[in-house]
């Protein structure tokens, strides 16, 4: 039950949230909210992954 779920919010985030890697975002220069979407799609992906 959790996979699926994991796996559908990577989609979502996928097409819904930006890429920062395609943008080359520093990351000791990125905002609190660009650091909290890099962290939320972090933890969706791994989980999608496990």
């Amino acid at each position: 039950m959790k996979k699926p779920l994991f796996k559908l919010l990577a989609k979502i985030n996928k097409l819904v949230l930006p890429s920062f890697s395609k943008k080359a975002l520093d990351l000791s220069k990125a905002s609190k909210l660009q650091l909290a979407i890099i962290g939320w799609r972090y933890f969706v992906t791994t989980n999608a992954i496990d």
